[in-house]
């Protein structure tokens, strides 16, 4: 709960889940106003929990990817019904 509960925690397992795999730069897109200090946290604190895997390619450039564990995909899926929610609750304003 600590770790899912702090600012962008469920809001990278979503674009992550909608992606399956992404890159650092890809997410910083994806949430805008996230800051790089914020997403490097928050990166690491979702993969200590269990909820990411952090995949290096041994290439040059480094290529690093990021995707959701089993555990990951499984609080994606608990957070569904929060996401409807909220999208509906966004058209009837």
């Amino acid at each position: 709960m600590e770790v899912i509960s702090k600012k962008w925690a469920l809001l990278i397992i979503g674009v992550i889940g909608n992606e399956k795999r992404l890159r650092y730069n890809k997410i910083m897109v994806r949430l805008e106003g996230i800051s790089p200090k914020s997403l490097s946290d928050r990166l690491k604190e979702l993969e200590g929990a269990g909820l990411l895997t952090r995949k290096a390619y041994a290439e040059i450039p480094p290529r690093v990817e990021y995707s959701l564990t089993k555990d990951g995909k499984e609080l994606r899926e608990a957070m569904a019904p929060l996401m409807r929610w909220v999208a509906e609750r966004n058209r009837s304003e």
